[in-house]
């Protein structure tokens, strides 16, 4: 089939004066320029093309080609800079010094796969003799590369064709990530960078504003699915939720069903009023039906529209919405270059007369309703150009026409099939080439990854965006140019309000995660920024936290500390008993040759008062910060001085017992029994015994008790068993001077020491009896406080009731302190016994009264003092 009627580009440098271009071959649907070496080129000079009716096959007798309709401008202008960069091409000194030229061959593809599978079947198959321009001599030539298409949809499919005989193809738009696949794509190139940055920037934007509740709309097809999929893939992995996917209709023929497809689209968005953020990678026409739909319904203008490549250099969508009406839109476009060039080939173009134009492209374009004429015409290509694209088309014709003379200088390229299409495609891959003082090159993907320029669309339509910031995929970073976004910066796009910290995001099941209550971390947890996924856990060892924290606090180290007023007060009491006990010991020094300090125990008081102060300096290793020496010390020397003073006490006892009533055998065995040192050494030799064997076996420690808001630091007995055992052998020497003391009771009142040393060791016993059930039901920093004040009560009551009386009498009742007052003691005390005796039994020579006389008045009985003979008075028998 000779001479089909292709949908091609009348190429518009017949009009600029290039008259290698021959119509004979293509008609009104597209032009070529010969040359030494064919490219063809695949543009969308229309935006669709009407579907062919294959349901009736009755009348058919061969396939035919769809209908193109919507004249594209922006399609035109891309053709024009491809004519464009070949002309520059052919002007260079590189091709000159060889004597070769670039010819192009152009197809409109109608943003449709199938008219583009149409050009290329064209495009491979090489002239016949219709096709020749002039006859059949004319030699036979094939295309050595294609530039195109925008589309990926239709790159893909194309790509598929070329394969077959590695054409290479370069495409200025396609940005499908799939297309880097080598293995499937091998003679598939571009001059753009693929989907996969495009996707990851938006998100990194998303993220850099906390927009985590956004929506997407695509065109259905190979491109906008595979930036669907690299979208969500990235919007997962930073924790942003997609609440909803618009797939409008890949083709425009069908408005009625594009028009339905925008409706539910509004009514999408409109129901999803905290979606501010919607990304769109859909076509600039029907992003044109969305904002006036929406402008229709009122639907709030706060809002944040990410563009990507495929339409964020379309400023003429806003023709009949004004942006205030949308919000901002934020687009993302490719690197582009000087467009000064381009910009007066264009206002350099002269159309000729109507009839030169017959059956061309530029009939339709002229007769366009916002064209008319010429100039109009000029105006609105310059309007459409987009410096991006024209910029990598300009990229592709450079990356060729550098290949093709690497490939030329050695070898005779005028001859028709001196190179072929694999050879050049071999070539481009390790081309490097020079545009504007830059040089680029091909990666393994063959891809030219320059990255992005983003700008912000202002309210002037048609003159350049505002660019803010640029994208360079090498570190995944953004270098703003514009401080000031104010504008975008207040947009808030989330499903639910931001959790503070101390709290955490508890998400329903099935429910999108960036829908969400705020809950409060619970004790010893927390959560130190906005929106946690969960509560962080303190490390209870050492930290804790109260419910609802943003932080955890250290747990402070707990004891009886020096500075407080417990301690303070217990130190001050064990600091006034020490000096009660220098003062006591002082006196009773002074004293020693009194009858009233030798009724006491003469040298013995000595040794109570120092075994005293052991037990007052034990209260100090209570407090402060404990230490396994410290709680070593402070029981032994407490148990081994109250056991001192003790023993000692119990020697009086068993003297004052020796003095009671009792069967003078006995009291003479009790006689030699008595040496009041052996007694004492032998007591105290027990509890060091048992001091001894406790340190050794069962030694105290420090020890750490982890409590929800401190750290308690103790001292651990190590057995309390021993504990018990040293306290207990303690209680029985107290119980036994209690005992021997009751029994001594009613002697003289006023040198008797059985009633004190009864009410000291009641005293002692009492307050040990109670310390056991406290310390035992006690915990916490104060149960050493608990052993100082029973330590203090027992050390005071044995000051008051050994101590106190007889310095009371030594300092105001001196009268009583001589040898007449004791001796009248003792008559008093036989005469009054003698005579409840009498009266009660009548007289016995053995009666308990004649025998206490005797003791008393026996020197080895009474305590430090020499020998009295007690005279006979009318009153004792």
């Amino acid at each position: 089939m000779a001479c089909l009627d292709l949908s091609l580009l009348l190429v518009l440098s017949v009009l600029a004066g290039v008259r290698e271009v021959s119509l004979a071959r293509f008609g009104h649907q597209g032009a070529m320029a010969l040359g030494d070496i064919i490219i063809g080129g695949l543009f969308p000079i229309h935006e669709a093309a009407e579907a062919v009716n294959y349901t009736d096959l009755s009348n058919s007798s061969s396939p035919s080609r769809p209908n193109c309709s919507r004249y594209y401008t922006k399609g035109l202008n891309q053709a024009l800079a491809m004519i464009h960069a070949v002309e520059m091409a052919n002007r260079s000194p590189m091709l000159r010094s060889l004597n070769l030229t670039l010819g192009y061959l152009i197809y409109d593809t109608c943003s449709d796969v199938t008219t583009a599978l149409w050009a290329i079947q064209d495009l491979t198959r090489p002239y016949s003799d219709c096709d020749s321009p002039t006859n059949s001599s004319q030699p036979v030539q094939s295309i050595m590369a294609v530039i195109g298409a925008s589309s990926s949809e239709i790159s893909i499919a194309i790509a598929r064709e070329l394969n077959l005989l590695l054409i290479p193809q370069i495409s200025y738009a396609s940005t499908a990530t799939i297309l880097s696949d080598k293995s499937r794509f091998p003679a598939f190139m571009r001059t753009v960078p693929n989907d996969e940055y495009q996707t990851h920037a938006m998100v990194q934007i998303l993220k850099d504003n906390k927009w985590t509740w956004v929506g997407i709309i695509i065109t259905d097809g190979d491109y906008g699915r595979s930036a669907l999929e690299s979208f969500v893939k990235h919007t997962e992995s930073e924790g942003i939720c997609v609440a909803f996917k618009v797939i409008l209709p890949d083709s425009l023929a069908d408005q009625q069903k594009l028009n339905t497809h925008i409706d539910k689209t509004v009514d999408t968005i409109e129901k999803n009023p905290k979606v501010n953020v919607v990304v769109s990678f859909a076509k600039s026409s029907q992003m044109q039906l969305l904002f006036q739909g929406l402008r229709s319904r009122n639907v709030s203008n706060n809002k944040v529209w990410l563009a990507s490549d495929n339409w964020s250099t379309a400023k003429n969508i806003l023709k009949d919405v004004n942006l205030s009406d949308i919000g901002n839109v934020l687009g993302f476009t490719f690197k582009s270059g000087n467009d000064t060039a381009f910009h007066q080939y264009l206002k350099g173009l002269k159309f000729e007369s109507e009839a030169n134009m017959n059956k061309s492209f530029l009939k339709e374009f002229l007769k366009l309703p916002y064209i008319g004429n010429a100039t109009n015409a000029v105006e609105e290509l310059i309007k459409s150009t987009y410096l991006d694209m024209v910029f990598s088309i300009q990229m592709a014709v450079s990356a060729i026409a550098n290949a093709v003379v690497e490939l030329c200088v050695k070898r005779q390229c005028k001859t028709p099939s001196a190179i072929q299409p694999w050879e050049l495609l071999k070539q481009l891959r390790n081309t490097t080439f020079e545009k504007g003082g830059v040089v680029y090159n091909f990666d393994a993907n063959g891809d030219i990854n320059l990255g992005y320029d983003v700008c912000l669309w202002d309210d002037n339509e048609f003159e350049g965006n505002d660019i803010i910031a640029e994208y360079y995929p090498s570190n995944s970073s953004f270098i703003f140019t514009r401080k000031n976004l104010s504008d975008i910066e207040n947009v808030v796009s989330k499903c639910s309000d931001s959790c503070y910290p101390g709290e955490y995001k508890s998400t329903a099941e099935g429910q999108h995660t960036c829908c969400y209550a705020c809950l409060a971390c619970a004790e010893n947890q927390y959560s130190n920024h906005t929106d946690a996924d969960a509560c962080s856990k303190c490390d209870t060892e050492s930290m804790w936290s109260n419910s609802n924290s943003s932080e955890c606090h250290p747990k402070l180290y707990e004891y009886l500390e020096w500075n407080s007023g417990f301690a303070i007060a217990l130190l001050t009491l064990a600091a006034l008993g020490i000096l009660l006990l220098f003062s006591m010991s002082a006196l009773f020094f002074w004293q020693r040759n009194s009858l009233v300090v030798k009724a006491a125990g003469g040298p013995l008081c000595h040794l109570i008062l120092f075994s005293l102060l052991g037990s007052f300096i034990s209260v100090f290793f209570f407090v402060g910060e404990p230490s396994n020496e410290s709680c070593r010390v402070r029981q032994v020397i407490f148990g081994l001085s109250f056991t001192l003073c003790v023993s000692c006490i119990l020697v009086k006892s068993l003297k004052i017992l020796l003095a009671f009533q009792m069967n003078l055998e006995l009291m003479e065995l009790l006689r030699k029994l008595y040496k009041p040192y052996v007694i004492v050494c032998i007591c105290m030799g027990l509890q060091v015994t048992i001091c001894v064997l406790w340190l050794t076996l069962y030694m105290p420690y420090k020890d750490k008790v982890v409590q929800p808001k401190s750290i308690l630091l103790e001292c651990k007995e190590g057995s309390s068993l021993m504990f018990g055992l040293m306290l207990g052998y303690i209680d029985l020497l107290a119980l036994i001077c209690f005992t021997f003391a009751y029994k001594g009771r009613k002697l003289p009142q006023k040198y008797n020491e059985a009633k004190f040393i009864t009410f000291g060791m009641l005293i002692y016993l009492m307050a040990w009896v109670i310390f056991i059930p406290v310390h035992v039901t006690t915990s916490g920093k104060y149960v050493p406080a608990v052993e100082v004040v029973v330590i203090l009560i027992s050390n005071y009551g044995i000051l008051s009731c050994h101590f106190l009386p007889k310095c009371y009498i030594i300092i105001f009742k001196k009268e009583y302190n001589t040898k007449d007052a004791f001796l009248n003691s003792v008559f008093e005390y036989s005469r009054k016994s003698s005579e409840n005796i009498r009266g009660l039994t009548g007289p016995d020579p053995h009666s308990k009264t004649e025998n206490s006389v005797n003791v008393i008045s026996n020197p080895s009985l009474v305590p430090e003092e020499k020998q009295v003979s007690v005279p006979k008075t009318d009153n004792v028998p």
